[in-house]
Parts: structure tokens; sequence; C-alpha cells
């Protein structure tokens, strides 16, 4: 009976909390990616460090998501809520980390190729789409937990 509640409270804060070490590490890559750009280019810093900014998003997801789970406990909805907490939270987590590097690569080659930049955050912004599914889902989903 502890073991389940307990791992009820492991998946209420599972989505913010994956999802924030999941943005830290994509902004880490972005802002690593931007820092490198800023020493070769003459001026647009405030571009790459508004694209290295983009895995921020997933800790927004994932706070909405622990939010909308339903934090009275039970023997009934703790397994619910660790699986869906759990699973939102990888997905917010491993979207993150590949959209900082989708920005690190989009930095990359606009530094080299201005021209480039808006097309090159496409591959960026269909991984946040990716998030976004997991994201509203996790929503729906959370409305259909047992009391």
């Amino acid at each position: 009976m502890a073991m389940i509640l307990t791992l009820g409270w492991l998946g209420l804060y599972a989505p913010l909390a994956l999802g924030a070490i999941g943005s830290m590490i994509g902004c880490l890559r972005g802002g690593m990616a931007a820092c490198g750009a800023m020493l070769e280019v003459e001026g647009g810093y405030g571009r790459f460090v508004g694209v290295a900014a983009m895995p921020s998003s997933q800790t927004i997801y994932g706070i909405v998501v622990t939010m909308a789970l339903p934090a009275a406990l039970s023997d009934g909805n703790s397994p619910g809520i660790f699986a869906l907490g759990v699973l939102s939270g990888l997905a917010l987590l491993f979207s993150a980390m590949a959209q900082g590097s989708a920005c690190a690569a989009a930095i990359n080659a606009s530094k080299s190729k201005p021209e480039v930049f808006g097309i090159s955050l496409a591959p960026a912004a269909l991984i946040e789409g990716f998030a976004v599914f997991a994201f509203v889902f996790a929503l729906v989903l959370a409305g259909r937990l047992p009391e």
C-alpha cells in the first residue's frame, strides 16, 4: 500500500522533474553552439540565444501536466499517475534533449550561411510538435484517472 502511494508521488512530480532535466540538457547543447557562434560572427547574437532557449518549453509542459494530475493520491489512482507521469516526463526529457541538438545544428548552419536561419529551425519545430503531442495527451489522460 505504501509502495503504491510512493509510486504515485513519483509519478506526480515526474513530468516537471524530467521535463526540467531535459530542458537543462537541451538548452546547454543549444547554448554551447550559440556561444561558439558568437565568436565567429559580428552580429545576430540575439537570435542564437533565442534558439538556444527553445528546449525550455518542455519544463513548462511538465509543470502543466504535474498540476493537471490529481493531488489526492489513492491505491486506485497511484499506478495510473505513476505511469502517466513517468512516461510523459520521459517524452518531455528526450524531446528537449533532441531539440537542443537540432537547435545547435541550426545555429551552426546559420552562422556560416545566415540565409538558412529560418528553414534550419524546421527540425527543432518538428520536435516541439512531438512534445506538444505528449503534453496534450497527458492532459487528456489525466482527466480519465480514477479518483
